[in-house]
């Protein structure tokens, strides 16, 4: 029987995995003391609590919510004119030093890397961060209306980025980079090709150039529509797009774009992650992803983006439905 590494190379590169890929099962993700230090992001915060991200941003987790979002008024938006991003934005310390970084290297000093991928994490991704400063309405004003400054600032996230993973490739020696941003909403892409090739497409090809560079895989989580993104992402350097929701058409993605790129969910979230959700829903689900798209270059996974789900047992009964599908297909 393959390790879960081995199993999870064996199905992105399209040769003979002998079981599909357990959701995250392939990697031990690790959060660095720079992700903590940031806050405002689900594992840094409790339902009922408001927090000061490290870019200045109020991000709120409200008790009915499935997660936290920043908070956008006259008062508390960070960015009000993304022409004075040069003055307003201000980024966080990546440099922590040794002792900063002592129990994330201790943490990844514990993992079995003949059984699992070491993965570092990084998000709120480079979109993120500007609608998460301005508010995603301005931001997307600012795709049409100061194009360039907005590109100034993107520039400026990437730089960001890379100063990021140049401390945890020293300190974690990773295997993958598991890396946030959203770029649509369930059926269709916040940018067309076009305007996502002139302004995200260079950014992200040296962030993630950088990381390859230095050995790692590069697993993206957008989960979202964006089939006519996956161009972009091969161009990238993505080798696995994670969350990628069932609208994508993922059959005939696999079909074209198989051996360039994986794709990691096809199990969306917003049908079983729910407060009365059901195994027999959660079956029904999984198996249709599972036969839908085989064995190759997909892995089934809810499109949430990390291991666990909004309501308690969704995630493991995902993965006793995959072990029963695997038991079939293999």
């Amino acid at each position: 029987m393959m390790t879960p590494k081995e199993n999870f190379l064996a199905t992105i590169r399209g040769e003979n995995p002998d079981r599909f890929v357990d959701q995250y099962g392939y990697m031990q993700l690790i959060f660095d003391p720079v992700m903590w230090k940031i806050t405002g992001m689900p594992f840094t915060m409790k339902p009922g609590e408001c927090v000061v991200n490290g870019w200045g941003v109020t991000v709120n987790f409200r008790e009915d919510a499935p997660g936290p979002m920043p908070v956008h008024n006259d008062e508390l938006t960070v960015l009000k004119d993304i022409t004075e991003w040069k003055d307003v934005v201000k980024a966080p310390e990546v440099v922590l030093g040794d002792e900063a970084w002592a129990d994330a290297v201790k943490e990844a000093e514990s993992i079995d890397r003949d059984q699992y991928l070491v993965g570092c994490f990084t998000a709120p991704g480079i979109f993120e961060k500007i609608h998460y400063l301005m508010g995603m309405e301005e931001a997307f004003y600012a795709l049409y209306d100061e194009p360039e400054a907005l590109k100034e600032l993107i520039d400026f996230m990437a730089d960001w980025e890379i100063k990021l993973a140049a401390e945890q490739i020293k300190y974690l020696k990773p295997d993958v980079v598991f890396h946030h941003d959203d770029w649509g909403s369930q059926i269709n892409s916040f940018m067309d090709p076009e305007m996502f090739d002139e302004l995200l497409t260079p950014a992200y090809k040296r962030v993630y150039g950088f990381y390859k560079e230095h050995g790692l895989l590069v697993v993206h989580h957008s989960d979202s529509y964006a089939a006519n993104l996956v161009p972009s992402m091969i161009e990238m350097g993505i080798d696995v797009w994670q969350g990628c929701l069932s609208t994508n058409n993922l059959p005939e993605l696999i079909r074209e774009y198989g051996g360039q790129i994986s794709f990691q969910g096809g199990i969306d979230s917003t049908r079983i992650d729910h407060v009365d959700w059901t195994k027999e829903e959660v079956r029904t689900v999984v198996e249709e992803a599972c036969r839908a798209n085989g064995t190759k270059f997909f892995i089934p996974s809810n499109t949430m983006g990390g291991p666990g789900s909004i309501y308690p047992g969704v995630y493991e009964t995902i993965s006793e439905e995959i072990d029963r599908m695997s038991k079939i297909m293999f």
